[in-house]
C-alpha cells in the first residue's frame, strides 16, 4: 500500500474542527432532537410540525408553494404528507383551476393539533432563544439566511 494517498490525521482534526457543513449538521440535529423531543407527546416530530404550519394559510397550498417553504423537492414532501393524511391532519384535492395540480389544506383535526402544539414549539424555541443570547437568534438567522 502506498503512502502518497493517506491524508495525515491533522488533516482530519483539522476538517471536524473547521468544516461549516459539519457544524451545522451536527447543530441541525441537535435543534432537531430538542424540538422532536418537545413535541413527540403530541405524536409530531420537528418536521412535522413545520410542514402542518406551512398549510396554516387562508386557502389551500400548492404542493410547489408548501415545496419552496420548506425547501423541499416534491418527492420528498409527497412522502413526508403520507402519514399526516393517513393521520386525518391534512388532505389533498385536486386543484379545480387545474386537474392535474394538488392542493395541500389541513383538516379540522390538524388544525386543531397545531393548535395545540404551538404553545410547545413556542417554550422550546423562547428556551433555544435565551441559550443563544440578545442578537443571537436573529444573527444565527441571518447567517443562514446568507449561505441559503
Amino acid at each position: 500500500m502506498s503512502n502518497e494517498n493517506v491524508i495525515p490525521f491533522s488533516t482530519t482534526v483539522h476538517v471536524r474542527d473547521t468544516c461549516l457543513c459539519l457544524h451545522v449538521q451536527r447543530a441541525a440535529r441537535a435543534l432537531a432532537r430538542r424540538f422532536d423531543q418537545a413535541l413527540k407527546p403530541l405524536g409530531l416530530t420537528n418536521g412535522q410540525f413545520s410542514l402542518l404550519m406551512s398549510l396554516n394559510r387562508p386557502q389551500p397550498a400548492p404542493m410547489g408553494s408548501v415545496a419552496a417553504v420548506l425547501d423541499m423537492d416534491r418527492t420528498t414532501l409527497t412522502a413526508a404528507l403520507k402519514p399526516l393524511q393517513r393521520r386525518g391532519l391534512l388532505e389533498v384535492v385536486h386543484d379545480p383551476k387545474d386537474a392535474r395540480s394538488r392542493l395541500l389544506k389541513l383538516t379540522e383535526e390538524g388544525r386543531a393539533l397545531l393548535t395545540r402544539a404551538l404553545p410547545v414549539w413556542t417554550k422550546t424555541h423562547a428556551a433555544v432563544d435565551e441559550f443563544l443570547g440578545e442578537g443571537g437568534p436573529g444573527r444565527l438567522r441571518a447567517d443562514l439566511a446568507a449561505i441559503r
